[in-house]
């Protein structure tokens, strides 16, 4: 198939771009180095769009949360990431939890089967000189390729550490210790209120399990890692332990809203547990990330009531992820600055989350649609969730001291308010707003189609199939 245009990086964004660009026509090549002998430090399969870290995409509600608000945008754009999502979901209360696999299989087959999509299975080692290309190889991009990015740039790309949390096979779970509930009981869309497994903890049971998360043994760093900040939003277990001895309870560990059956109380302290497969059989520890090793990780797990002989079928790790400066080096259209025919999209440009991941590689191949097609896209408003999303990655940050974000409220345009309102009043203020700055650019936006291939430049060398 001769191409138009080259993606690399078969994760959430190139996947997102991908589908976006052969929807409207273009003829695309999307190299996944995964496949083809290679594996990163944090994958497991070959899978397009593998999620390594949690199986949640958060909230779903699009009336007084960012993220949702997110996920409602990106459906109203035919979002291939929200489509599977959607079909994948498994109980997670009001947010959005996936089947890892069966979402990572839809995503696979939607772009195989698309008749101007094709998928190569190669490692890149350097920016192509012709374009147009779209870099999307996340926060484990290869040494090689990572080296030409920074080459290009003349700057080295920030890190920072992401952590994955350890999944627990649902049969070793004694659930005469532990319940099912949902915090304040929160019903979701399809749940019943009961979406999570709770670990109930005295005061002496956690004082106790604080002190083996500082005691534990952790992951050695390399000489070149040891600067490399953690990203708050992914924290390590034990690094928020570090913090202070109630960081915990007032974080992942918190116990309101959760009534003990046995005691009709809320516990000390508790470990929830979130349904990772559609099948129920493998639950995930929402919020413990860690970097502890294997088998402390295997001892001290199973000091949690309920999880004395849990079996793990993933246990927590480490990784260093990379990003770039994006707001000195992307103009408003993803595209490099110093070599515009590369656009640079998803985990890479600093954004933070699978949601926030996706919704910028579906940006950047409606950007790259329009632009080959001969015409120019607006951004979307800055109202909206991508549009703030869009700002805070091409401009809105602050350059020196650039760090991964999701979407939040913090980044859109303040509300014209004439007095004080609830916070629960001004989130669904900045919702409405932004639903209707989306339907006007929806309305506006008009992407004409294509040149179609036998006029169009290929990418690079064409590759035939």
């Amino acid at each position: 198939m001769t191409y138009q245009i080259h993606i690399i990086g078969g994760g959430l964004a190139g996947s997102e771009a991908a589908w976006q660009l052969a929807n409207a026509g273009v003829k695309v090549r999307l190299s996944e180095m995964r496949g083809g002998g290679e594996m990163t430090p944090a994958h497991q399969t070959d899978g397009l769009a593998e999620l390594v870290c949690s199986n949640s995409f958060r909230s779903d509600d699009a009336s007084s949360n960012a993220v949702g608000l997110l996920h409602a945008e990106m459906r109203a754009l035919g979002s291939l990431t929200m489509a599977q999502a959607d079909i994948h979901k498994v109980p997670a209360g009001s947010a959005l939890a996936v089947d890892r696999d069966g979402f990572s299989a839809g995503v696979t087959a939607a772009l195989e089967t698309h008749p101007n999509i094709e998928i190569v299975r190669e490692r890149i080692d350097a920016l192509p000189t012709a374009g147009p290309v779209i870099v999307a190889t996340g926060p484990l991009t290869a040494a090689r390729l990572a080296e030409s990015i920074g080459v290009e740039t003349g700057a080295d790309a920030l890190a920072f550490f992401d952590a994955i949390a350890p999944i627990v096979h649902r049969d070793s779970i004694d659930m005469d210790i532990c319940w099912m509930a949902s915090r304040w009981d929160k019903v979701g869309p399809d749940g019943d209120g009961k979406d999570y497994i709770n670990c109930p903890m005295t005061k002496e049971q956690y004082l106790a399990f604080h002190q083996g998360l500082l005691d534990g043994e952790k992951t050695e760093f390399k000489e070149w890692e040891k600067d490399t900040p953690y990203f708050e939003g992914c924290m390590p277990i034990e690094v928020m332990a570090e913090r202070g001895l109630d960081t915990l309870r007032f974080g992942p560990m918190k116990p309101v809203g959760l009534d003990d059956p046995r005691t009709g109380r809320w516990p000390w302290a508790v470990v929830q547990l979130r349904q990772d497969n559609a099948l129920g059989t493998l639950w995930n520890m929402v919020g413990f990330q860690t970097k502890l090793k294997h088998a402390e990780q295997v001892r001290l797990f199973r000091t949690i009531p309920g999880l004395e002989k849990a079996e793990f079928a993933r246990l927590g790790g480490l990784h260093r992820n990379t990003f770039i400066q994006s707001p000195r080096l992307l103009d408003g259209e993803l595209r490099l600055k110093s070599a515009p025919h590369i656009r640079f999209a998803g985990q890479i440009t600093g954004c933070e989350g699978y949601v926030e991941s996706s919704a910028v590689g579906l940006l950047a191949g409606r950007f790259a649609a329009a632009e080959l097609s001969g015409a120019t896209l607006a951004p979307p408003p800055a109202t909206t969730a991508l549009g703030a999303l869009l700002g805070h990655i091409t401009g809105g940050a602050a350059i020196d001291d650039y760090q991964p974000m999701n979407v939040n409220f913090g980044l859109f345009p303040p509300l014209a308010l004439e007095r004080k309102t609830k916070k629960a009043d001004r989130k669904l203020l900045y919702t409405d707003r932004a639903r209707a700055a989306l339907a006007e650019w929806i309305g506006a936006e008009t992407v004409s189609s294509p040149l179609p291939p036998e006029q169009a430049e290929p990418a690079g060398n064409p590759a035939s199939a």
